[in-house]
């Protein structure tokens, strides 16, 4: 049971009663019937890449684990509907592969995608690179199939994009991390597969400036604009050092931008326009330098560095890990300020920070740069996540954009939302799961 007992991040273990694999819905409605008649913890579990330990039970030994990776049978594809059908099981990747087949595409992309499973990422409501465009995880779905806590199936796997009839059920289980059912399958949105793409990385001076940059791209590309990631140099450093092949694309810079165009006309004609864009940009001094991916293969070494950072930092070792939100229009000042409060009191301080800056979502990370002293600064993160959580709480921010809350930021919930808030939330955790048996510990 090893592996199902610990998260990716190696931060959490704890302890199970068993492991057990349904490969049907109807046995896992049987597990849960079981485990409500004798008051035994559930614990669901995808392809466990959370990153705030909701996918790992505690270490009393209660929980059973029900990993639903058996599931995943893609069931139906509907290309005139733009509908596919899938269980919980499916491996996002894979997804995205037999989407690609029927000439459409499933949009959800982030870096875990070979590994992570579409009931987790609906679960927690997983974002990655093209929320821009295509919006988070909730809003690619149109129906849903869920195991209740007493066991009872809810079929909603309806293909409608409108359907008037009363509350929007599946609401409550997108983002709930199993603490109010198990997702089995999903009814998901599919869109025309692009025929065209134009990927290019920038080399600029600050968050302001990429924030500038968001606004002028969305001004001359409007939708087309598929995804802008910032990368602090620290980052992209870290990469370097450690994933094997991985290559910097232009010269030094204190931050850099990669942008995606992506649309169904010719290629050429979106190339030449971002191209014209770029040195407008340049001789403008709005950026450093650019480069402009030539071709399908650079354009993923591209986007191959984005991506490698959570497993470079994970390289080089622990590090206290921030996944934040504010108005895209306050980024610039999150970081400034958010910077120098953590440099005033921890002057050693390492700050990694990359993400999306076109929905306003950051990843924001601190450690200590010398390892011998890393674990003093690890142990001082209650008073880290204090001077984030605080100023980005003050910007009308979110302490968690789209890695959900799990076990991680269970406790910070009570700072930053409003009673009122987490009344109702427990009001539906108590009125779906009287027992208390889904998903103990997490979120509530």
């Amino acid at each position: 049971m090893h592996a199902y007992l610990g998260d990716w991040r190696g931060r959490y273990r704890g302890k199970a009663r068993c492991v057990v694999r349904p490969g049907s819905t109807k046995e896992v409605a049987g597990i849960v019937r079981v485990c409500a008649q004798h008051d035994a913890p559930i614990v669901p579990q995808g392809g466990n890449t959370s990153h705030c330990g909701a996918s790992v039970p505690d270490t009393s030994g209660d929980a059973v684990v029900v990993s639903l990776s058996r599931m995943n049978t893609i069931r139906s594809i509907d290309p005139a509907n733009n509908t596919m059908i899938v269980e919980a099981g499916c491996v996002l990747q894979r997804i995205q592969e037999a989407a690609a087949d029927a000439g459409r595409l499933f949009p959800l992309s982030l870096a875990a995608e070979g590994s992570c499973e579409i009931g987790g990422n609906l679960s927690t409501n997983a974002g990655g690179v093209q929320v821009l465009r295509y919006g988070n995880a909730r809003e690619l779905v149109l129906g849903l199939e869920v195991v209740l806590p007493n066991g009872d199936v809810w079929d909603g796997l309806r293909g409608l994009r409108k359907d008037n009839t009363g509350y929007d059920l599946k609401q409550l289980f997108l983002g709930a991390e199993g603490t109010l059912g198990i997702i089995t399958a999903a009814v998901l949105k599919l869109f025309p597969l692009p025929a065209a793409t134009a990927t290019a990385w920038l080399a600029i001076d600050s968050p302001r400036a990429a924030v500038s940059l968001l606004n002028a791209l969305q001004a001359a590309f409007g939708p087309a604009l598929t995804a802008c990631e910032l990368v602090s140099d620290v980052a992209l450093g870290m990469v370097l050092k450690h994933i094997e092949g991985a290559q910097p694309p232009l010269g030094r810079s204190a931050w850099y931008l990669l942008i995606e165009l992506s649309g169904t006309g010719e290629e050429a004609p979106m190339r030449a326009a971002l191209e014209g864009f770029l040195a407008t940009a340049l001789e403008q001094g709005v950026i450093g330098d650019a480069v402009l991916a030539q071709s399908g293969e650079q354009a993923r070494r591209l986007w191959s560095l984005r991506e490698s950072i959570s497993e470079a930092q994970k390289i080089e070792g622990v590090s206290i890990k921030h996944d934040v939100s504010v108005p895209v229009s306050r980024i610039a000042e999150f970081v400034e300020r958010a910077d120098a409060a953590l440099q005033d009191v921890f002057p050693d301080v390492r700050i990694v920070a990359f993400g999306h800056v076109g929905d306003g979502n950051l990843h924001y990370n601190q450690s200590n740069a010398d390892p011998a002293k890393n674990t003093e600064f690890i142990a001082m993160q209650p008073r880290v996540n204090e001077i984030v959580h605080d100023l980005v709480h003050e910007l009308g921010g979110s302490i968690s954009a789209e890695h959900g809350i799990g076990q991680l930021k269970r406790d910070e919930m009570r700072r930053y939302k409003s009673s009122i808030e987490l009344g109702m939330m427990r009001a539906i955790k108590n009125a779906l799961d009287p027992q208390g048996l889904m998903n103990p510990g997490k979120v509530l």
